[in-house]
């Protein structure tokens, strides 16, 4: 996760509502309107059928309040909004919780098609259409619950698991590799850069996935491929921090150009 950032969040009055500019809403559209035809080619039908039953605003930011009567209605989920960066104990106790931080500034022209922090539009389009479906609500849980009985020197190891496979997790279709992670469906350069064929993929697998680092400040030169949908949802079933223990004692496995994180 960064560390620092050049956006501040937006408070919301006492009613939950959140006030944007007009020229905030017009990044909001006009990422909207870049990124559906993008998700529509390249993104797992588990987001698309989600982003069906979210009924997103398109020509304005949404609000935390209307996109939390859908998600309560569907899973009892909610999105409530935090500063612009807030710690692993914060992030999983909020997971474990049922909900989902939304970060409510939004990104400025300058960072439009990639930003390294998440920012309201990432939240809502890229999060929640698979909250929507209550086995992928399930595993977000799971790894909240996890999180909220690690001592921090696991944190950093825990949310490798959540990065690969809800932030920039891909999954097979047939004979197509689709987006599936949030992060791809909110990025209108990672979408691409993903399923360009130039990226390095492997196979899911839990404690391989524990053992990799990531970068936040440039699009993930590895993904992580599910070949069914029942990877994921059997993982949220393990004892991962187990797994994170089996992942510490043989260690990290850094790529070339990729730091720690």
């Amino acid at each position: 996760m960064p560390k620092s950032t050049k956006y501040l969040a937006k408070t919301p009055d006492a009613d939950g509502y959140i006030s944007y500019s007009e020229a905030e809403d017009r990044v909001w559209a006009d990422l909207y309107a870049q990124q559906l035809p993008r998700v529509q080619t390249h993104a797992a039908k588990p987001y698309l059928d989600g982003l069906d039953r979210m009924r997103i605003p398109q020509k304005r930011v949404p609000q935390c309040t209307e996109i939390s009567a859908t998600l309560r209605q569907l899973t009892g989920w909610q999105v409530a909004p935090v500063p612009a960066l807030i710690g692993f104990e914060k992030f999983f106790s909020m997971l474990a919780d049922k909900t989902f931080p939304a970060a409510s500034f939004i990104r400025s022209r300058e960072d439009f098609d990639y930003i390294e922090e998440p920012d309201i539009f990432h939240e809502i389009f890229g999060h929640t259409p698979l909250l929507t479906d209550p086995r992928f609500a399930e595993f977000s849980q799971a790894i909240g619950k996890a999180g909220t009985r690690a001592t921090k020197s696991d944190y950093a190891w825990l949310i490798r698991l959540y990065w690969f496979t809800i932030e920039f997790g891909l999954l097979r279709e047939g004979t197509a590799i689709k987006a599936l992670g949030s992060g791809l469906a909110s990025s209108p350069y990672e979408m691409l850069h993903a399923t360009s064929g130039k990226p390095e993929f492997r196979d899911f697998n839990v404690i391989d996935i524990l053992r990799t680092p990531y970068r936040i400040d440039i699009p993930q030169p590895v993904y992580f491929v599910l070949n069914t949908l029942e990877q994921l949802f059997e993982a949220s079933k393990r004892d991962l921090l187990a797994d994170v223990k089996e992942a510490q004692n043989l260690g990290q496995t850094p790529l070339s150009g990729l730091s720690l994180r």
